[in-house]
């Protein structure tokens, strides 16, 4: 019989221990359900300019930008989700991970959105070829558009089966 022979770890403190570095992975979203969420805000949008006209102009007008404000501003900087995003599966986040803020999600729609429209929609289809995913106005207001990440789904054990058991 040969002896075992023991390694003797070293002790380590508190204090000697390295972070373990955290992986994020983002999946990029998809051209075609960034589209998909694009069209949502828009017909939302458009239905409640439709609906509120028909009440009173200037009102329905006030009304749809106050909206507008509230979808493509206040809920894409603090959620990272717009309506169209969140029925898609989809999230804007900033390029070190969390939601944009206020101020990056108006440039990002009000600024960045109608340059990345202007050279005949270049700014939009540049998505198509950029290996990170990002339009001109993701370049613009410094986001990234990823799709919203669920953990995944584990089956349940087996149990096994007795050894006299047919299949």
């Amino acid at each position: 019989m040969t002896p075992k022979v023991q390694t003797a770890k070293a002790a380590r403190g508190p204090s000697d221990r390295r972070p373990e570095p955290r992986v994020r992975v983002r999946f990029r979203a998809p051209f075609a359900l960034r589209c998909g969420a694009l069209l949502i805000d828009y017909i939302l949008l458009a239905l409640i300019l439709t609906l509120s006209i028909m009440v009173a102009e200037k009102i329905g007008i006030l009304i749809t930008l106050f909206v507008a404000l509230l979808d493509l501003g206040v809920l894409a900087g603090l959620r990272g989700k717009t309506v169209g995003k969140w029925t898609t599966g989809l999230r804007i986040e900033r390029m070190h991970g969390g939601p944009p803020g206020i101020g990056r999600a108006v440039l990002r729609h009000f600024v960045g959105y109608p340059l990345s429209l202007l050279p005949f929609g270049l700014g939009f289809l540049i998505v198509t070829v950029m290996p990170t995913g990002r339009s001109l106005h993701d370049f613009i207001a410094g986001t990234v558009v990823v799709r919203e990440y669920a953990a995944p789904i584990v089956a349940p054990a087996r149990k096994p089966r007795p050894q006299g058991a047919q299949t």
